[in-house]
């Protein structure tokens, strides 16, 4: 007994330690009882305590007093009396057991909680920790407290005994922590569960520059927690205001300013009461409207809309709501409250007397002039709470179902692994395995289970701030908000299609085919929109984390004229059947016939004498590499394939310098023919009946030889040209090694310089039996063509570039055919009489060496008087052999 009076004597002074306005509790708290065969504990913040006098220890510290009385929380305890009664009327959830409650008064204070929780486990009015004097029926549970802190107080308490207990309003997130509160629960989502739903509503609502403004610990916990999702989500925040615990007029000032400042029209909102009156009071004044609040609890807002000109700033606001149970006859529970009905219940008349604005006579009270007395008639029928459609009067209702769910299982043994228990006589830690796995629908079909944390796992209900057609503003409800494990941890959001959802961006977004090009020196949310490219194309697959960025179209691709999509490019090349292979072909074919034709020409007048003086084999080399090159170009026609780039260059480079190679022999047979008019000079030997073959071999082995090396290396390939037509894929050969190409084209070009070179010195040898002054005009025709031919090529793009070469190549082919054997066709089918030895002989070049040395006069005289073999000079007489010859 001893020990037992020292154990109350220390409680009783921990308990009494004063505050910073210290006081004691009451030795006698006001509670609402009724007995059963199982005992539930209720925490409410019914009656608030208060205590006005500062100690100055100079007299005993007086108790606290208790002031107004608070609606919600007695409402809230009522919805607790409502549960308890329906389920012992219920036949099949606990039919054979009578729940009774306590329920008790924390005054809003952590003082009042820990010390009618220790109470409650004691069964003592001066409660001893650890002892119990109490020989009834079982305790099972605990449900509260309201706020966080007191619940806070209460869950370590009762954490020590593994205690159960169910809070029906607490959310600070560090409540999910087991290790620190093994035994708490609640029937309500943590605070971050709440700021996470407010994120996924501002993703959802396409929101990019949003305002984050919070206040005391958890709010600037659960706006790092929305401003760490929302960056990763790629959401800017203009501004993330901090309002500190001792608020100033300066700094709600300060912040209103910069709220009127920001350009963010969406406004994350982690305040409480009070702040967001402050708050809202000053954006009045300075007239900062146009801003939507979204806040995660719904109540602070509405509870604004008492100050003048709130609904102004509110407009358009976001509050999401727990979605809570619909405890059906709830509403008529609460309008049969009255005093003679449940004269056990202490707080009842404290609650009638607020309600009423009235007093219940006692004693020898005697009334104020201004306060009526009660008379019982009152009624509670029509009485309208405040803020009722977002106050969740019924919040205490889940958490007595709950664990009156987990008591059944507890009996029926529902769960694996657990102990079964004997509903009157067992230890409160048993009752904490089945109501952690709880899982049911309460009688409105509201699901009810709780997460590893003990945390209720529910949905939320979307409300917005509207004016109504009579003018009047109020939250409707537009939507809901589900957890779906399904969806990666975010959740499924469901709202109305008829809602007006604003705009909250920083830049609008750009039209489709433009990208985002970051403001330098703000965020990435802040940008210009620039036109993508040619070949490049933006839609929301180009969305970085850095914006909307242009792609590159395909290869096989380009981008439409809105640079929005690409679309397939048509495949083109220089084809047969359009108008310019067409004429191209025909022109070839007509070139390649033309020399043909003259080939035959010249067979078949070979023994005439313009044959024979032309050199008659290499006539017919030069015709035959003539008419393969009017041919060449029809394998630049065509859809390119391997084989075909092969062939075309090579086949043109090797015809072509063979032809050249052919006017090159020519030109220096006439030259060498003229130098040798002496017998026994050395220049003879280079009039052999092979020296003009060996030209021709010679120059054209040196270009076979690199066309070998050519392919050997880096030969050509088909190639799909996409940047040289817009909306083309041009099909076409590449050189392969632009090095090669570049020597063949260069050994062609100096080989023809140099033969044009040579007949350009010998111009001006005899006529007849040379053609010199034709072979320097073909040359020059052939050198003109490839000198303009390497600009036009090298600027061209797409098919242009077959087109040009093609072009020069049967223009030069054109020259050389008609510069050489034009003006020999001409003689040979026009003028037959001049294709004859005799005339060959009276020609004007006969006449001025055979009169070399003679006077003027005598000239003619001289060469008609003699016999032809004798009026030619030794020159003459090895002259003419020697080119009829070859």
């Amino acid at each position: 007994m001893r020990l037992c009076a020292l154990l109350a004597t220390l409680a009783g002074a921990l308990l009494a330690v004063p505050g910073p306005v210290g006081w004691r509790l009451p030795s006698h708290s006001p509670r609402f009882e009724r007995p059963g065969d199982v005992v539930l504990g209720g925490s409410f913040c019914i009656l608030r305590f208060y205590n006005a006098v500062s100690l100055d220890f100079t007299a005993l510290p007086a108790g606290p007093a208790s002031s107004r009385v608070s609606s919600w929380g007695y409402l809230v305890a009522q919805s607790f009396v409502f549960a308890v009664e329906e389920i012992n009327r219920s036949t099949h959830l606990l039919p054979n057991l009578t729940l009774g409650f306590s329920i008790r008064n924390s005054g809003d204070s952590v003082h009042g909680a820990m010390h009618e929780t220790i109470a409650f486990l004691t069964g003592q009015e001066d409660p001893v920790p650890n002892y119990s004097c109490h020989r009834g029926p079982p305790r099972a549970a605990m449900v509260g407290d309201t706020r966080s802190a007191l619940s806070v107080a209460m869950a370590r308490l009762l954490g020590l005994y593994k205690f159960p207990q169910v809070s029906y309003a607490s959310s600070l997130p560090t409540l999910s922590d087991k290790t620190q509160f093994p035994s708490f629960l609640r029937t309500r989502p943590s605070d971050l569960t709440a700021s996470y739903a407010m994120t996924q509503l501002v993703l959802h609502l396409g929101w990019s520059w949003v305002g984050i403004i919070t206040q005391d610990d958890f709010g600037q916990q659960a706006g790092n927690i929305a401003s760490q999702e929302l960056g990763q989500a790629g959401v800017c925040i203009d501004f993330h205001l901090h309002v500190p615990y001792h608020q100033s007029p300066e700094k709600i000032d300060t912040i209103a300013r910069k709220m009127e400042k920001s350009t963010a029209r969406g406004v994350l909102v982690f305040l409480t009461n009070s702040i967001i009156q402050l708050i809202i009071q000053r954006l009045v004044g300075i007239r900062v409207l146009g801003q939507v609040w979204v806040s995660e609890t719904l109540l602070h807002t509405v509870i604004a809309l008492a100050t003048p000109g709130a609904s102004w700033v509110l407009q358009g606001a976001f509050g999401l709501k727990l979605h809570s149970s619909h405890a059906h006859g709830l509403s008529e529970f609460f309008a049969h409250l009255h005093p003679s009905r449940t004269p056990e219940d202490m707080f009842l008349r404290r609650f009638w007397e607020a309600t009423f604005g009235c007093r219940w006579p006692h004693g020898n009270y005697t009334a104020p002039s201004d306060m009526q007395l009660c008379s019982g008639n009152e009624t509670l029928r029509d009485h309208k709470y405040p803020f009722q459609e977002v106050s969740r009067l019924e919040a205490a209702y889940p958490a007595v179902y709950s664990i009156a769910h987990a008591l059944q299982d507890m009996v029926l043994c529902e769960h694996e692994n657990s102990e079964c228990g004997d509903p009157v006589h067992f230890q409160p830690w048993q009752l904490l395995q089945p109501l952690r796995k709880v899982s049911f629908q309460t009688p409105d079909g509201t699901h009810i289970m709780f997460d590893a944390n003990g945390d209720l796992v529910t949905k939320f209900d979307v409300l917005q701030g509207q004016w109504s057609p009579e003018g009047q503003f109020y939250f409707v409800h537009i939507g809901n908000m589900y957890p779906h494990p399904s969806l990666e941890n975010r959740m499924m959001i469901l709202l109305k299609d008829s809602i007006q959802v604003p705009s909250s961006v920083c830049s609008t977004s750009c039209e489709p085919g433009s990208s985002q090009i970051p403001q330098q020196g703000a965020p990435h949310c802040c940008f210009e929109c620039r036109p993508c490219p040619e070949g490049q194309f933006a839609d929301q697959r180009g969305a970085q984390a850095c914006g909307i960025i242009c792609l590159q179209c395909p290869d096989e691709q380009y981008s439409s004229q809105s640079k929005d999509h690409c679309l397939p490019r048509t495949e083109t090349f220089l084809a047969f059947d359009e108008p310019l292979g067409l004429v191209l072909t025909v022109v070839s074919l007509a070139l390649a016939s033309l020399a043909c034709l003259i080939l035959g020409v010249f067979l078949w007048f070979q023994k005439t004498p313009v044959v024979r003086a032309n050199n008659r084999a290499l006539s017919y080399v030069l015709l035959v590499s003539l008419s393969l090159c009017a041919l060449s170009p029809l394998l630049f026609l065509g859809r390119p394939s391997t084989t075909t780039c092969l062939l075309r260059q090579i086949t043109f480079a090797v015809v072509f310098t063979v032809a050249v190679s052919c006017v090159l022999a020519k030109t220096l047979t006439v030259v060498l023919a003229f130098k040798a008019t002496r017998p026994g000079q050395r220049v003879r030997i280079c009039l052999g009946p092979f020296a003009s073959s060996s030209v021709v071999l010679a120059a054209s082995l040196v270009q076979i030889i690199l066309c070998g090396v050519w392919l050997g290396t880096s030969p050509p390939f088909p190639h799909k040209d996409t940047a040289s037509e817009p909306g083309h894929l041009v099909l076409q050969c590449h050189e392969g090694s632009g090095i090669a190409f570049s020597c063949v084209l260069g050994y062609l070009g100096l080989l023809a310089i140099g033969t044009f070179s040579v007949a350009f010195l010998a111009r001006g040898l005899p006529d007849t039996f040379n053609e010199t002054k034709f072979l320097t005009f073909s040359m020059l025709l052939f050198c003109s063509v490839w000198t303009a031919f390497l600009p036009l090529y090298f600027s061209a793009r797409g098919k242009a570039t077959v087109a040009v070469e093609v072009f020069c190549i049967l223009a030069s082919t054109a020259g050389l055919l008609g510069g050489i054997f034009f003006p020999k066709c001409y003689l040979i089918l026009l003028k037959p009489e001049r294709n004859t030895p005799l005339s060959l002989r009276h020609e004007p070049w006969a006449q001025r060496d055979l009169g070399k040395g003679d006077p003027p006069s005598h000239r003619h005289s001289t060469i008609s008087a003699r016999p032809p073999s004798q009026q030619q000079d030794p020159g003459s007489q090895f002259l003419v052999p020697v080119l009829t010859t070859w």
